[in-house]
């Protein structure tokens, strides 16, 4: 919502019902009940599908996904035969709320989890259901899988978290949809202190809290990985690009080419998406042909710093093939290199 001082101010009320490792529960964990529903073009999407994969929970919770565009109407499985989810049978994540809440008086977003057997969302929480993922679906994570949310980090993951989502994962859109000169430059200048922050932050150590990665590396990956192809031009984030930052183009690079993040990343969704669907900032609906996105598979030096991705555990296999995503565009023609071919 764009406030009449031209800020924009995101609508955080969620459902805020919770899948919990309890069998009494309304919602208890219970392999092949539930089904994600995510877009790969959603940053906020964009963090279930990278934990679920990192976690191994793709046997337990299936996945689902909504294509790139959508209207008033919400998300709709136009990627899928008959433009239906083939599991739960619907054309719009909407018909999934409106089952549960006949009035849902507020957007339909990604990522959501719906019961299969009774096609009702129960939660669209983004930042609980990935520490959900980590904390009530133990039972089910694979073997080697890394502790995202470890007990003693806790504290410290939310306490620079709490400032990346204001700052960053909000921070952009914030600036990209200020409908006053003061507003955005107010939003603009907040986003840029808190990347410099972090440019320093991570200018000596290679993750965000400690020496592995977790819940805060992957909250803030998702923004980071869509600054230069998006944020900087469509949402006016225009100071320079993340490729222009020593640390953090290093450290998402780094992150892009860890299994499980840049495998879950499709670039021409991502773009086809906000070009598509905010007309209010681009009309036209034209999508770039560019950024050229082949230096994400450079070598970045990272490793240096110390620190293991995974800690004392193990990479992720490689993704369903119907999940498979990760394609780095040429900015010409259609993709030729994936993130899976990293040496």
């Amino acid at each position: 919502m764009v406030e009449s001082s031209g800020s924009f101010n995101r609508d955080a009320s969620y459902i805020t019902d919770r899948i919990v490792d309890d069998p009494a529960a309304q919602w208890p964990v219970e392999p092949g009940r539930y089904r994600l529903v995510a877009a790969a073009a959603c940053p906020w999407a964009n963090r279930t599908t990278i934990v679920r994969r990192l976690l191994g929970l793709e046997s337990a919770i299936s996945l689902g996904f909504a294509g790139p565009t959508h209207d008033w109407r919400s998300w709709q499985f136009d990627l899928d035969p008959d433009h239906r989810d083939p599991v739960l049978g619907i054309e719009r994540l909407r018909d999934a709320y409106l089952a549960r809440y006949p009035d849902y008086p507020k957007g339909i977003t990604v990522p959501a989890i719906v019961d299969v057997t009774s096609g009702h969302v129960v939660t669209n929480d983004f930042p609980q259901i990935t520490v959900d993922f980590s904390t009530e679906w133990t039972s089910h994570h694979r073997d080697g899988a890394p502790d995202l949310y470890p007990v003693a980090r806790r504290d410290e993951i939310e306490s620079i978290s709490a400032g990346i989502y204001t700052d960053v994962n909000n921070g952009v859109y914030r600036t990209g949809f200020a409908s006053s000169q003061s507003a955005y430059e107010e939003a603009y200048l907040t986003l840029f202190a808190k990347l410099d922050e972090l440019e320093e932050h991570l200018s000596t150590r290679r993750y965000l809290v400690g020496d592995t990665v977790t819940e805060a590396d992957v909250r803030l990956f998702t923004t980071l990985i869509r600054f230069d192809a998006v944020y900087h031009g469509h949402f006016k984030c225009n100071r320079n690009k993340i490729s222009e930052m020593p640390a953090l183009w290093g450290y998402v690079r780094d992150l892009f080419q860890t299994p499980g993040f840049g495998d879950t990343v499709e670039f021409d969704q991502v773009k086809e998406h906000y070009y598509a669907v905010h007309t209010g900032i681009n009309p036209t609906r034209v999508t770039p042909v560019g950024p050229d996105l082949r230096p994400l598979l450079s070598a970045h030096g990272r490793d240096a710093l110390g620190g293991q991705p995974f800690g004392e555990g193990s990479p992720p296999g490689p993704p369903l093939p119907a999940e498979a995503f990760g394609a780095v565009s040429t900015g010409v023609t259609k993709p030729t290199l994936t993130a899976a071919e990293v040496p």
